[in-house]
């Protein structure tokens, strides 16, 4: 006797699959924008984007695709496929969405506090949302997931280690007042991860 095949009900579907990535990649974008405009530095090589942003005046959209190039190929060997396929999904969309809300929108001001708390949530919890669809933002994140991965350490805490070397490099480019609120959004971004972020308590893949 045959049995029909059951659907893994652990797997997530393709439809899940892109509402996760629209809506973490939505999420990270609204961060950035309101981290850009506060001029504060955030986490990873988006925090990389807006530092180089700041010097040369490029857009930080650009930016943050053409720095996280070499960390997918680093993902590409190290976690496979589909998940470099799906990270680069959500880079373009991060990409395009920064641009699309500098055009729509007309922000004028934005308190680093708010910035580096709401900012740094936001993009926290869209990371999150990639995250548990087997997807990442770029740059150190996949370095996190794939240490996570093979040894088992946690990411929101490889988060804070990485970030902070990426603040100790921005320490002579930015006010230290600034650097203060920087380092509140990656605790608020990396905080959200070491809450969160607990794949023996999530079943879904």
């Amino acid at each position: 006797m045959t049995y029909p095949l059951v659907p893994d009900p652990t797997e997530h579907s393709l439809l899940e699959d892109i509402y996760a990535l629209l809506t973490g990649s939505t999420l990270i974008a609204i961060g950035m924008v309101l981290m850009k405009v506060s001029g504060i530095v955030t986490a990873g090589v988006a925090g990389l984007a807006l530092l180089v942003s700041y010097q040369t005046g490029w857009p930080v959209g650009l930016l943050f695709f053409a720095l996280n190039l070499p960390f997918l190929m680093l993902g590409a060997f190290t976690l496979g496929r589909e998940f470099v396929v799906k990270t680069a999904l959500a880079i373009l969309l991060v990409l395009t969405l920064v641009q699309v809300m500098q055009a729509a929108t007309e922000i004028r001001h934005v308190h680093p506090a708010f910035a580096a708390l709401a900012g740094g949530t936001v993009i926290g919890m869209g990371i999150l949302a990639l995250v548990r669809h087997n997807c990442g933002v770029g740059g150190s994140n996949i370095v996190a997931l794939w240490l996570q991965k093979s040894r088992g350490w946690n990411v929101g805490r490889l988060g804070l280690l990485f970030d902070a070397l990426i603040l100790a490099v921005a320490a002579t480019e930015i006010p230290l007042a600034k650097l203060g609120w920087s380092l509140l959004s990656v605790v608020a971004i990396n905080g959200i991860l070491i809450a969160y972020h607990r794949p023996e308590r999530y079943l879904g893949r």
